[in-house]
C-alpha cells in the first residue's frame, strides 16, 4: 500500500484562528487555496497577499489574537508579524503531524514501513508492504483524534423544538418560502409538541407513532419531513432524540443546518450521530422492524461554554490502552492528567443521573449515564468495539491529536496476487537480462575480457543491493526497473574502456601499455557520460514522488557503483592477470575487426537526416495538436482499478455497465494483459475531497462490476478476491505532478546544457546536445500520441512516463557526450584538419561503442518488455523507443547541429580576418 497523506496548511491556519467566521478572513482563505493549485509558493505568503487584496486596511491580529496565540499575537501586531507567527506555527504543526503519523504507523505493526516527508509542506509518503486491511490503515491515518467530552440534553428537553423544526422543514419541502415557513409554524406543530411531551412522560411508543402519522399528514404524499426520515426516540430520559438510516443522515444534517431550523432549536444544542449502527436486534426498542439497513442514533449534546468548546478534550488524556471488560467486551481505558482529573470530577459531579457523550472526530462513541462523581481521572470508552478497533483507537489517543484533518490525496493498493506476480515478473526479467548481458560480453570481447567485465557487472549488483539494504529502501516495481536498466548502462563503462584498449592495440602498443592508456583515455568520456546521466537521475529524485523516487534512487546508486566496478575492480584484475603473464585478447574472431577503419561521411549526409527528422517531428507535432496525449490519472486526478475475473470478459460490455454506474464521469475500460483482466480508469467524484466520496465510488464500482461476478458475490468478497489493485490521485496531487514534470524537464535540459558548456567550453556542443534531446522528446511524445489507441498496453502520460522521458534524456546525453568527448580530443590532436573531418573521424571511431552500449541496453529492455509485468510495459516501451531515437540523434542530429553553428562561427571569423 502506497499513500500520500496531506495535512493542509490552510486547515492549520483556520484552526489557529479558532475557526473565525470573519467574512474577509474566509474570503482570503478561499482565494489563497485557489491560487495554491497553480503556485509553488508557500500557503501563508499566498494567504497574506489575498488578505491584503480582500481587506486592504484589515488587521490579521484581530483574527489570530486567540487564547492559544495570545502570547505571540498582540492586538497591535502588524500583519507581517502575524504571518511570521503563522509560518512558525504551521511548520511546528506539520512537524507534529509527521511525528504523530509515524507513531501510528510504528504501532500498527507493519514490517519495514517507509514514512518520509515530501517537498510540499504537509505531505507525507507512506509505503506499507504486506498490508491486508487497507481500509483499517486509512481510518487509522485519517483520524485527527479530536476527543471531546460533552454534557447532554435529555430527549424530553428538546423534543418540542424538534417538532417545530419538523413543521418548518415540512413546509419548506412543500415549496413554501423558508421565511414564511418559519413565521407560520402552525398550531398543528404546537399540538404535536404537546402530544409528544405526554408520550415521552408515559414512554408510549404508540403515541409517538401517531405523532409521526400527524406530521406525515401535514405534508403531501411525496413530501419528506424530518420525522419521516428520523424515527423519534420513545424515551424521555437519555440523550438519543431519534434514529435514521445511514442513507438519510446527510439530508437530515442539511435540514438541521438551515437558519430557519436553527432559530427554533436551543442555541446550545448540538446534534451528533453515533459512530456505529444500532445492532439489528435492538431496533425493536425504537419501533423499527429488523432490517439489513444500518440505522444510527442522533444524540443531543449541550454546549455550555461561551466559546462553544467542550468542557474536556483529548489533551487531558495522559495514557490510553485497550482492554477486555468484565462482561467480555473490548473497551479503552484512559488515565487523565491532574488538571484533566479535576475537570472530569467537576463534570461528572454536575451530571449525576445524566449522560456524558464521548465524541471522537465528530462522532459519538458512547454516552454512559453518570452514577456518581468520578475522582482520580480514571475512565473508559465503551462502544461495541472489535479488538482491532479498540487497539487502533488507543493508538490514536496515545499518539496525539493531529493539528488538522489528514486527507489521503494519493492512494495505491496492490493486492497480494498482482503484487506477487509483479515481483515474479520483475525477478524473471532481472535474471534473463543479467544472463543475456553476461553472454553478450563474452561473445563480443572474448572469454577472458568478457569474464572480467562480467565480474565487474556481478560486483556492481552486489554493491547496488548492499547500498539499498543499508538505506533500508523498499524495493518497488520501478525500483526493480531501475536496477535492470542499470545492468544495461553499467556495461557502458566497460565498453568504453575496451574500445579504447582495442584502438591502442591496433596502434601497435604492447598489451600492458595499451591497457594503461585505454583506461586513461576512456576516463574523461566515462566521467562525462556518468555525470550527465546521474544529474538526470538527481533531478528525477528531487521532482518525483513515491515510486519515481525509487526508480531515480536505484538509477543513481547503479551509476555510482558501476563507475567504481568498471574503473577499479577490472583494473585490479587486469593488473593481476598481466603480472601472471596471462595473454588477454579483447575480441573474438567474429568481432575483432568489426567497425574498424570506418570512413563514413556522416556530416556530408546531415541534410538528409535533418529532413527525415523534420518530417517526423512535423507529424508528431500535428498529432499532438490534434489527437493529443492520453493523460493518466497522475496528471488528471481520478481512480484506477485492476479487476480479474474467473472467466474472460468483454471490455465493451464492462464499459457499458461502468458508464451507468459512474454516471456523467469520464470512464475508460481496457483489457489489461490477459482476457480475464481489465483496467478501469475514471474521474468519478474526483473533485469531492470528503471521506464519504471514496465509499460512494467503491459502491458504484461494485454495482457496475457485479453483473460479471458469480451470483451471490458480496462486496467484501469482490475486494479480497477480484480487485487486484486500486489507485487514487487527488486533483491537487495531479496538479503538483504536472508542475513537477514540467520543472524536471526544464531543469534537466538546463543542467545538461550548463554541464556541457563548462566541461567542453564550447556553446555549440551544448546547443547540439540540447537540440538532440528536444528531438528525442518530441519523437517519443509523437509516437505515444500516434499509437496510444492502437497498442494493446497502456500508453498514458503519467509519472512513470516522465521517468522514462528523463531516462531517455540521460541516455541520449550519455551517447552524445561520448562523441563530443572524442571531438574535443581530436580537435587538440589534429588542429590543422578541417572541422568536418574531425567530426566524421570522431563519430566513426566511437560507432563501435555506440552500437555496443545501445545493443546491451536494448537487449535488457526487450527482456523486461517480454518477461516483465503488464504494469510497466508502457514505461519500458518508451525507453525502447528512446534508446533507438537517442542512438540515432547522437550521431545524426547532435553533431551536425554543433557542426553547423561552428561552421558559421568560423565563417564569421574568416570574414573578419579578411580570408
Amino acid at each position: 500500500m502506497n499513500l500520500i497523506l496531506e495535512v493542509k496548511v490552510s486547515d492549520i491556519v483556520e484552526a489557529l484562528s479558532n475557526y473565525n467566521q470573519d467574512e474577509n478572513f474566509q474570503s482570503a482563505l478561499a482565494l489563497a487555496e485557489e491560487r495554491e493549485k497553480t503556485s509553488t509558493r508557500d500557503f501563508v505568503s499566498l494567504f497574506g497577499e489575498a488578505f491584503e487584496e480582500v481587506a486592504p486596511n484589515g488587521s490579521l491580529a484581530a483574527v489570530f489574537n486567540t487564547v492559544e496565540l495570545r502570547e505571540k499575537v498582540m492586538y497591535d501586531s502588524s500583519n507581517e508579524e502575524v504571518l511570521d507567527v503563522l509560518r512558525e506555527e504551521s511548520r511546528s504543526a506539520i512537524d507534529n503531524a509527521f511525528n504523530i503519523i509515524r507513531t501510528r504507523i510504528d504501532r500498527f505493526g507493519v514490517v519495514q514501513p517507509n514514512v518520509q516527508r515530501l517537498q510540499k509542506d504537509g505531505q507525507v509518503l507512506i509505503e506499507l508492504p504486506g498490508v491486508t486491511e487497507p481500509e483499517r490503515v486509512r481510518n487509522l491515518l485519517k483520524g485527527s483524534a479530536s476527543l471531546e467530552f460533552w454534557e447532554t440534553y435529555n430527549n424530553e428537553e428538546v423534543f418540542n423544538s424538534l417538532a417545530q423544526a419538523n413543521e418548518i422543514i415540512t413546509r419548506i419541502e412543500q415549496g413554501q418560502r423558508p421565511a414564511e415557513a418559519a413565521s407560520e409554524v402552525s398550531e398543528a406543530a404546537e399540538e404535536i409538541a404537546e402530544t409528544a411531551e405526554a408520550a415521552l412522560e408515559e414512554d408510549d411508543l404508540g403515541l409517538l407513532d401517531e405523532i409521526e402519522g400527524d406530521t406525515a399528514d401535514v405534508a403531501d404524499e411525496d413530501t419528506r419531513s424530518l420525522f419521516t426520515l428520523l424515527q423519534p426516540s420513545g424515551r424521555a430520559e437519555g440523550p438519543v432524540v431519534g434514529i435514521a438510516a445511514g442513507r438519510h443522515m446527510a439530508q437530515i444534517d442539511a435540514w438541521l443546518e438551515r437558519d430557519q431550523v436553527r432559530a427554533v432549536l436551543p442555541r446550545d444544542l448540538r446534534l451528533k450521530w453515533t459512530v456505529k449502527p444500532i445492532p439489528a436486534e435492538n431496533l425493536q426498542y425504537y419501533g423499527v422492524p429488523e432490517t439489513r439497513e444500518s440505522y444510527y442514533e442522533l444524540v443531543a449534546i449541550r454546549s455550555t461554554s461561551h466559546d462553544g468548546r467542550p468542557p474536556l478534550e483529548g489533551d487531558a488524556i495522559s495514557n490510553a490502552s485497550d482492554r477486555v471488560s468484565q462482561n467480555g467486551s473490548f473497551e479503552i481505558e484512559m488515565s487523565m492528567s491532574s488538571e484533566g482529573a479535576k475537570t472530569w470530577a467537576r463534570l461528572t459531579k454536575a451530571n449525576v443521573g445524566k449522560s456524558i457523550a464521548i465524541v471522537l472526530d465528530g462522532y459519538v462513541y458512547s454516552f454512559p449515564t453518570v452514577q456518581n462523581e468520578i475522582r482520580g481521572g480514571q475512565s473508559s470508552i465503551t462502544g461495541d468495539f472489535s479488538p482491532e478497533e479498540a487497539k487502533d483507537l488507543a493508538t490514536i489517543l496515545n499518539s496525539g491529536k493531529l493539528p488538522a484533518p489528514a486527507r489521503i490525496v494519493e492512494d495505491t493498493v496492490v493486492g497480494p496476487s498482482l503484487g506477487q506476480e509483479a515481483v515474479d515478473a520483475g525477478l524473471r526479467s532481472f535474471i534473463w537480462a543479467f544472463v543475456v548481458v553476461l553472454l553478450y560480453m563474452i561473445i563480443y570481447y572474448g572469454m577472458k575480457a568478457g569474464i572480467v567485465a562480467d565480474i565487474a557487472l556481478i560486483s556492481n549488483m552486489f554493491f547496488v543491493m548492499g547500498v539499498l539494504a543499508a538505506f533500508n529502501a523498499v524495493l518497488t516495481l520501478p525500483g526493480i526497473a531501475g536496477i535492470v536498466l542499470t545492468i544495461g548502462m553499467s556495461v557502458d563503462a566497460n565498453v568504453l574502456i575496451y574500445e579504447r584498449i582495442r584502438e591502442e592495440l591496433r596502434a601497435g602498443k604492447g598489451l600492458r601499455l595499451a591497457i594503461s592508456d585505454g583506461y586513461k583515455n576512456a576516463f574523461s568520456a566515462i566521467i562525462d557520460a556518468n555525470v550527465t546521466t546521474f544529474l538526470t537521475g538527481l533531478i528525477l529524485f528531487l521532482f518525483g514522488t513515491g515510486p519515481i523516487k525509487g526508480f531515480a534512487t536505484t538509477l543513481m546508486i547503479g551509476i555510482a557503483t558501476s563507475f567504481f566496478s568498471a574503473i577499479f575492480i577490472t583494473r585490479l584484475i587486469y593488473e593481476a592477470l598481466l603480472n601472471s603473464k596471462v595473454d588477454i585478447t579483447f575480441g573474438s574472431k567474429w568481432t575483432e575487426k568489426l567497425f574498424t577503419n570506418l570512413r563514413i561521411g556522416f556530416l556530408e549526409k546531415r541534410k538528409t537526416f535533418f529532413i527525415v527528422s523534420l518530417v517526423f517531428i512535423v507529424v508528431a507535432i500535428g498529432s499532438l495538436a490534434t489527437r493529443g496525449l492520453k493523460q493518466g490519472i497522475d496528471f488528471t486526478g481520478g481512480r484506477t482499478y485492476v479487476v480479474r475475473f474467473e472467466e474472460p470478459v468483454n471490455a465493451t460490455d464492462v464499459f457499458a455497465s461502468m458508464s451507468e454506474a459512474f454516471e456523467g464521469a469520464n470512464t475508460e475500460v481496457k483489457t489489461f494483459g490477459t482476457a480475464n483482466q481489465i483496467r478501469i480508469a475514471t474521474n468519478y467524484l474526483v473533485d469531492d475531497t470528503e471521506d464519504a466520496a471514496d465509499a460512494m465510488v467503491e459502491d458504484a464500482l461494485f454495482e457496475g462490476i457485479q453483473p460479471f461476478l458469480p451470483e451471490g458475490t458480496t462486496k467484501d468478497t469482490y475486494l479480497s478476491d477480484y480487485q487486484m489493485s486500486s489507485q487514487k490521485v487527488g486533483p491537487t496531487v495531479a496538479t503538483d505532478i504536472r508542475n513537477k514534470a514540467g520543472y524536471a524537464l526544464f531543469f534537466s535540459l538546463l543542467v545538461i546544457f550548463l554541464y556541457i558548456l563548462i566541461r567542453f567550453q564550447t556553446w555549440q556542443l551544448g546547443l547540439g546536445a540540447i537540440g538532440a534531446v528536444i528531438h528525442d522528446v518530441l519523437v517519443v511524445l509523437g509516437i505515444f500520441s500516434l499509437l496510444y489507441s492502437i497498442m494493446p498496453f497502456a500508453m498514458e502520460i503519467d509519472q512513470a512516463f516522465i521517468a522514462a522521458i528523463l531516462t531517455v534524456i540521460g541516455y541520449s546525453i550519455n551517447d552524445t557526450v561520448v562523441v563530443f568527448d572524442r571531438i574535443r580530443e581530436y580537435r587538440v590532436l589534429y588542429p590543422k584538419r578541417k572541422t568536418i573531418e574531425v567530426f566524421n573521424l570522431a563519430i566513426n571511431s566511437t560507432i563501435s561503442r555506440t552500437i555496443n552500449t545501445s545493443m546491451t541496453t536494448l537487449v535488457v529492455l526487450l527482456v523486461i518488455f517480454i518477461f516483465g509485468s503488464e504494469v510497466i510495459r508502457g514505461f519500458v516501451f518508451a525507453l525502447i523507443v528512446g534508446v533507438f531515437v537517442g542512438t540515432y540523434s547522437s550521431i545524426f542530429i547532435a553533431s551536425p547541429i554543433a557542426f553547423n553553428f561552428m561552421k558559421k562561427k568560423e565563417a564569421l571569423s574568416d570574414a573578419k580576418s579578411g580570408k
